[in-house]
């Protein structure tokens, strides 16, 4: 039976918040992320010292794989051979390491993804960079540790002759923290580093004059040095990488797009996949034939385009929409002081300047004593030789080895040291050559000794070392920069000719929400009344359009519906279209007011709005721009104060028309004139401000805008059936918020009522949408003007006809046979 005085009652959440701590702990320290003295993970730190001291250096023939696989799990890091093997092949890797570590024979993988081949198969052996990062490794220079089975020792650390973690920079996701560092130029960084040594209070700044930026080994163009800047400073920061590319123009008014330079760690095979899918889709319209002819010479992808295409146009949206250029992201988390820090690039470089001291002195310390040891052992041999008959005869006289040694000590005051030596010494050393070698090797030792003890005592003497080695390295390793530093960040502006095919296409819009595109082949193939709009549903736009155009369209609810002309459905003239439900959600009672075509979304103007309970107010066009989510989601026009007010009509003024007026009619007859300056310019979600002065049970019912350079006169059409035309001059120009004078005169039975009120020009019919007759042309030509006192003619039967529900202004046919005026026939 379990010692129930060992069992321990704990909480689950205990158990799992220790255990995942320790766990967590494990994986910061000891796996994902790298240490800011030598940039080195755990795993790659054990690769390359059990390949140093597997003796399988870059001077020494390349062995399997496989063997430095095994030694490194045997001895050192008890984990799956499948992520050892990972991280070597990381190591050797050109594209992924600017300074790689690793040699290797055969199949190590490829930019295009693709797997190296099996360890069994590969050799591998150190580079000589690496035995840099190793340099004076047994000369006690770093702490060592047990290794998981208590048999061997590791390093915690390596020397690292050179700032590792910058240079080849790292990645890794572990718990709670990530790190993205770039590789780096070797020699900048040097420079930087010696620059520091210099000048302890070197700045951020002075320090960029020093190292650039990143120095991917793929190469590109690296855009945002205040991304990069700002990196530096706080360890985090956003920069643009992008492909090098050129445009080559060939015969025929055709161009190529090279690209000889990809983003850093960007599948080519994948980016080529993506750009020839784009062209087989069509998305953008231009590229011919997309070819990968990458060999041993260098990178190279072709992207072939058609005639006549902008190629710039073609290269900007694939900047935009391919990894041709991608965003990098710094995350500068490494393992300083045994804690996972974000650090910048100064402190990185400290850290790496405190671990060379560190490194070098222990390095001195152990050189000193090992040559104090020998230039004793060294003292001893000449003061034998000089006495060299006595010594012999002292070991003569001995019994043995250690008897000698005891005899030499106490007769010649040799220590035990010198005496084993003298003992030790071969007979074919006692001459006068070897005393000369040896007085030479005793005055070199001595000279050692003061320098090494020089640098031990004086600081200014130690970082000397320390540059004087890192300039060594810089010699030996260094290359010219591969990525290409820009201050800015370029503006990639897209061209939509590249996306769309620029066509003339006829565009309907109708009352109901239903809308379309159609070929001018279709439309002209039609009838004019085969527009294949329901018989209770009529146009509200029907124009000619280019696919580059942007439509507009205007809802009775304060909505506005934004489409570009190529997205509209293209289908046949005679069919229905699609309805805006299918995207957008209309209410049930909701009806589509206006519609515009813009030829681009830079426009001046404004929209002016207003309300059937009397409010009016304009918007700036650049304040109704479309957002992202355009396709499932109508932008607020206009906010309205009740359930029954409604938007009446939508008009768009461009700039240039000044001195404008507006007109506005209520539905007991009611109209008033002011300036359009009177209504302010607000923000889309505002209610705006009062229209009219309305008396109750009284509403706005339509309005309209005097444009000073037509020759326009008013219109009434009453929901009685009467119509009216009227001078302009009958309304005087007023101020804003007021109640307006009478149009007609006041039945005691039977009172009009407006229905419609517009302005006209000569040129221009009405059409009223009746529920019984359907469409009813009234030309206003056939009609005198009368004053604001009259009730107009009756012109339309309503129990024939029925109600009247909509009017709309057309333009008057070319061919319109005029009638003589009809006489008034006032009630």
């Amino acid at each position: 039976m379990a010692d129930s005085s060992k069992i321990q009652e704990l909480s689950l959440e205990e158990i799992m918040g220790d255990r995942f701590g320790r766990y967590s702990k494990y994986i910061i320290q000891e796996r994902a992320l790298p240490d800011v003295r030598d940039g080195l993970k755990p795993v790659q730190r054990r690769i390359l010292y059990a390949m140093h001291v597997d003796g399988n250096t870059f001077d020494k023939a390349f062995r399997k794989s496989a063997k430095s696989v095994g030694n490194v799990m045997g001895n050192f890091h008890p984990h799956g051979d499948t992520p050892i093997y990972e991280a070597l092949v990381r190591l050797s890797q050109s594209w992924k390491l600017r300074v790689p570590l690793i040699e290797m024979h055969g199949n190590n993988g490829s930019m295009d993804g693709d797997p190296p081949a099996a360890m069994r198969y590969t050799e591998a052996r150190l580079s000589k960079a690496s035995e840099a990062l190793l340099q004076d490794i047994e000369k006690d220079v770093v702490d060592m540790v047990l290794n998981f089975d208590d048999t061997l020792e590791e390093p915690t650390v390596l020397p690292a002759r050179f700032p590792n973690l910058l240079v080849n920079g790292a990645t890794g996701i572990s718990a709670g923290y990530a790190t993205e560092i770039p590789p780096h130029n070797l020699g900048e960084v040097i420079d930087a580093t010696i620059a520091l040594i210099d000048n302890p209070e070197l700045t951020l700044d002075e320090a960029m004059q020093y190292v650039q930026g990143p120095d991917f080994p793929t190469g590109g163009i690296l855009q945002g040095k205040s991304g990069i800047k700002k990196a530096y400073q706080t360890g985090r920061g956003k920069v643009i990488l992008r492909s090098k590319t050129k445009i080559q123009e060939l015969r025929g008014h055709r161009s190529q797009i090279i690209v000889t330079e990809i983003p850093y760690e960007v599948n080519k095979a994948l980016l080529v996949k993506k750009i020839d899918e784009i062209r087989l889709l069509k998305t953008i319209d231009g590229i011919a034939e997309v070819r990968d002819e990458s060999d041993r010479h260098g990178l190279s992808i072709v992207i072939e385009l058609k005639r006549d295409v902008n190629a710039q146009a073609v290269l900007n949206y694939l900047f935009k929409n391919t990894d041709l250029q991608v965003t990098y992201n710094f995350n500068m988390v490494a393992i300083a002081k045994m804690r996972p820090q974000q650090l910048g690039l100064l402190p990185i470089l400290k850290a790496y300047i405190d671990h060379q001291k560190e490194v070098v002195l222990r390095r001195t310390n152990f050189d000193l004593n090992k040559a104090q040891k020998r230039l004793h052992i060294v003292d001893g041999l000449i003061k034998a030789l000089s006495i060299l008959d006595q010594v012999i005869h002292t070991i003569r006289a001995s019994k043995n080895k250690s008897d000698a040694v005891k005899n030499l000590v106490a007769e010649h005051q040799f220590s035990k040291e010198q005496a084993s030596a003298i003992v030790a010494l071969q007979l074919y050393r006692l001459t006068n050559t070897d005393v000369t070698q040896l007085q030479k090797e005793q005055a070199q030792l001595q000279k050692s000794i003061i320098g090494y003890q020089a640098i031990i005592a004086n600081p200014k003497q130690l970082l000397k070392v320390i540059k004087q080695e890192l300039q060594a390295i810089k010699k030996e390793f260094a290359t010219p920069r591969l990525t290409k530093i820009e201050a800015e960040v370029a503006e990639i502006k897209i061209d939509r000719r590249v996306m769309v095919t620029e066509e003339t296409v006829r565009v309907l819009v109708s009352r109901q929400g239903y809308l379309k595109r159609s070929s001018l082949r279709s439309y002209q193939a039609s009838t004019a009344t085969d527009n294949g709009l329901r018989p209770e549903d009529n146009p509200i736009l029907d124009c000619e359009a280019s696919t580059l155009d942007h439509l507009y369209i205007f809802t009775n609810q304060g909505h506005l519906i934004y489409r570009p002309i190529h997205e509209l459905d293209d289908v046949r003239w005679k069919d229905t279209g699609q309805h805006l439900s299918q995207t957008i959600g209309l209410n049930p009672d909701e009806e589509i007011l206006n519609a515009f075509v813009f030829k681009d979304l830079k426009g001046p103007g404004k929209f002016l709005f207003a309300t059937t309970d009397g409010y009016i107010k304009q918007v700036k066009f650049a304040d109704l721009l479309p957002g992202r989510t355009y396709r499932s989601r109508a932008i607020k026009t206009m906010k309205l104060h009740s359930d029954n007010s409604k938007i009446l009509r939508v008009f768009y003024l461009s700039e240039s028309n000044a001195n404008l007026q507006v007109i506005g009619f209520t539905e007991k007859s009611y109209a008033l004139r002011f300036s359009i300056e009177e209504i302010p310019i607000v923000r889309a979600q505002a209610a705006g401000v009062k229209f009219m002065s309305l008396k109750d049970q009284d509403q706005v019912v339509d309005y309209d805008v005097v444009d000073p350079s037509k020759k326009q006169f008013i219109i009434i059409l009453t929901q009685r059936g009467a119509f009216k035309k009227m001078e302009l001059s009958e309304l005087s120009e007023s101020s804003r918020a007021r109640r307006g004078v009478l149009t007609l005169r006041e039945l005691k039975n039977k009172p009009h009522r407006i229905k419609i009120a517009r302005l006209l020009t000569n040129d221009e019919i009405l059409k009223v949408i009746t529920t019984n007759a359907g469409e009813i042309d009234i030309d206003p030509s056939e009609f005198n003007f009368g004053d604001r006192y009259s009730n107009g003619s009756f012109v339309i039967d309503l129990e024939k006809s029925g109600t009247i529900e909509q009017a709309f202004i057309n333009a008057r046919p070319t061919t319109s046979n005029n009638s003589e005026n009809k006489g008034d026939n006032n009630e």
